[in-house]
């Protein structure tokens, strides 16, 4: 319980938590990552359902995976770990959140500086004119596949595909939370995505508090990270909170 009250004290007395989060703190919403044993990546390859020329190229094959995606995406809802995160921004210490994940339940449990950096599912948007609309289960059940109402073309989920770049935006504020945080939480990521995983070099090297909750190691792990729990998000982060009362 030591480092549980040690880290609880570093947040008051440093401020400004800016939290990177990863496909692990979804998994207790029911989102299993892409990767391992449930994952879409063991179902689909993603080369041939989530590359952006495959999408050019045959939306209605891909749709069939994204359909998929949705309605795992429907039926989850925030874990204890997502509302920690929530609560520790009400309280004033979390700053932003800077999530790769596309499930947009970090705005559902309440953070409100969530930077999307690999996109959010829950909205469509036109690759030709560029219309963005809210994703329901209606427009999932859209066969072939839902199309922009203005242009005729496929919708395809406002996320970033392989072959896609991160919108140069969220790179921006990224960034900028990086240089500028004091305590970094990694939570949930296997730090292997690139350029997502170079934002805790970023802060460590600015002076940040590298604080991680992964259930494995990390390649963080050895080289940046100063605190350290094995565990869920949800396990960890609620005795952190709690810790701060």
């Amino acid at each position: 319980m030591d480092d549980y009250r040690k880290v609880a004290g570093l947040i008051k007395e440093r401020g400004y938590v800016v939290a990177f989060t990863g496909a692990g703190i979804s998994v207790d919403s029911g989102i299993p990552a892409f990767r391992g044993g449930q994952g879409l990546w063991e179902k689909y390859d993603p080369m041939e359902y989530a590359h952006i020329s495959a999408f050019a190229h045959n939306p209605e094959k891909v749709w069939v995976m994204l359909r998929e995606m949705s309605e795992v995406i429907f039926q989850s809802g925030p874990s204890p770990a997502h509302v920690a995160l929530s609560d520790l921004e009400q309280k004033g210490f979390l700053k932003a959140v800077i999530t790769q994940n596309v499930d947009g339940l970090h705005r559902i449990a309440g953070n409100t500086n969530v930077i999307e950096y690999h996109g959010n599912h829950r909205w469509l948007i036109c690759m030709s004119c560029g219309k963005r609309v809210p994703l329901t289960p209606e427009l999932v059940d859209v066969h072939p596949y839902p199309r922009c109402e203005r242009c005729n073309k496929a919708l395809k989920p406002d996320v970033v595909f392989f072959g896609e770049g991160i919108p140069m935006v969220e790179m921006i504020k990224a960034n900028e939370e990086a240089n500028r945080c004091r305590v970094m939480f990694i939570i949930g990521t296997s730090g292997v995505v690139y350029p997502a995983a170079d934002i805790p070099y970023m802060a460590k090297s600015n002076g940040a508090t590298i604080v991680e909750i992964n259930v494995e190691s990390t390649p963080f792990t050895s080289s940046i990270t100063d605190y350290f729990f094995s565990g869920t998000a949800s396990q960890v982060l609620p005795k952190i909170v709690e810790l701060m009362k």
